[in-house]
């Protein structure tokens, strides 16, 4: 039998599995699962279980404009493509812009 904790999460929690490889993203944020004027803009901790890996904090502002990125001048070129990871949270938020803090992509 499940726990009801297993069924109904009280932390937004997505198992990710991205290039071939699994990582855990979640927010401690519990009002993420509920009211989505928390969708504006929030944290998200991504572990990936590495073992030089921390759990590495990603800020989503999902209201930010495409003409407020850094300006790229071809979108195709290796240099200036998003992160897998990325890609995989604009899956779920569409046109979201993702902070690194610092912390160099390693998706």
């Amino acid at each position: 039998q499940v726990c009801r904790g297993l069924r109904t999460p009280r932390l937004p929690v997505w198992l990710c599995s991205v290039c071939g490889r699994h990582s855990v993203l979640f927010s401690t944020d519990s009002r993420l699962l509920s009211d989505w004027k928390t969708e504006r803009v929030f944290h998200l901790y991504l572990y990936s279980g590495q073992r030089a890996q921390r759990t590495t904090r990603l800020t989503v502002d999902t209201h930010s404009h495409h003409w407020e990125e850094a300006p790229c001048e071809d979108a195709s070129s290796p240099g200036d493509r998003r992160p897998p990871m990325e890609m995989a949270i604009r899956t779920k938020w569409a046109g979201a812009t993702v902070s690194w803090n610092g912390t160099d992509p390693f998706f």
